[in-house]
């Protein structure tokens, strides 16, 4: 289990991070999100102890130390392969430096090679190439030792629908494996599906914190989708909806200013008539991040 505790960091005069508490739980995905520049990367780089910070951090109750790093993978944001080796230089040389002998980097790469569908053969310049492939090279680089701790900056960015699914069914297999996974990502889909706990940076401070479930619940079940004949004008005359728009499901929106008011609007909407859809839901994580980052959803 990864545990931070009052992480604070400084460049120069101006603070980060501040005061940021969270843990990730072995077995489990954890989501780290936030506007560009809320403090991510930040808070990967003081777990790496490429920065001097104040606080504590501890994977399975010890000091992150040089010999920790046997025991962790880090898929940067910014992918940085060296173009002149071939695939199998590369994996070999970063996998070297994790304690991984050249004898299984020869048996264990062209598994994860085909694992991951990647195109090209050992033997291939990096350069030669695509940017997808590439990223694939660099995955398996952070995951071919097996590590116990997995962090992942934007690991979908670039790759195709297809490519992302193929990575998304990596990653439950990690986290099936037992290790301890945290990522970061723009697309708040991918969170709500892979993660278990999510947490959200807003200028350098924890402003939600929890089991995603738990994290939408706290916003209320306010959104209500229904199918109806009614016009938007009859639909927003109804009490205690605040905005109604129409989906690309084909089926309405409304806003709720209450959830409790689910019941009544229920009656008012079916008046004991089937209808087709009726469904009260809390915000999804990508409105909770829209609303806590100030933006009307």
């Amino acid at each position: 289990m990864l545990r931070i505790q009052n992480l604070q960091k400084s460049f120069g005069s101006k603070q980060v991070l501040f005061a940021v508490d969270f843990e990730a739980k072995s077995g489990q995905i954890l989501g780290l999100i936030g506007k560009n520049g809320a403090g991510k990367t930040t808070i990967f780089h003081s777990i790496l102890r490429f920065l001097d910070y104040t606080g504590t951090i501890t994977f399975d109750g010890q000091e992150i130390v040089q010999e920790t790093y046997r025991r962790i993978g880090y898929l940067p944001e910014e992918r940085s392969l060296m173009p002149k080796l071939t695939v199998y230089e590369q994996v070999r040389y970063l996998a070297n430096l994790k304690g991984v002998s050249s004898a299984a980097v020869k048996e264990k790469l062209p598994v994860w090679m085909e694992r991951l569908q990647v195109k090209g053969k050992l033997t291939d310049k990096i350069k030669s190439l695509s940017k997808g492939n590439q990223q694939k090279i660099q995955l398996i680089i952070t995951l071919l030792h097996e590590p116990d701790l997995i962090i992942l900056d934007e690991p979908f960015s670039g790759l195709d629908p297809v490519n992302t699914e193929l990575l998304k069914q990596v990653i439950f297999e990690e986290k099936e494996r037992g290790a301890t996974i945290i990522f970061s990502d723009h697309v708040m889909t991918n969170v709500e599906e892979l993660c278990d706990t999510v947490v959200m940076i807003r200028d350098g401070e924890v402003v939600v914190n929890g089991p995603v479930q738990e994290v939408r619940n706290q916003y209320g079940r306010t959104r209500l989708f229904i199918s109806s004949g009614l016009s938007q004008a009859e639909l927003e005359a109804l009490p205690h909806v605040t905005k109604v728009s129409f989906t690309k499901r084909g089926i309405w929106r409304l806003v709720l200013d209450d959830e409790a008011a689910g019941a009544e609007l229920f009656d008012l909407l079916t008046k004991g008539q089937y209808i087709a859809t009726f469904d009260q839901q809390a915000p999804t994580i990508d409105e909770i991040f829209r609303l806590e980052s100030g933006v009307e959803v």
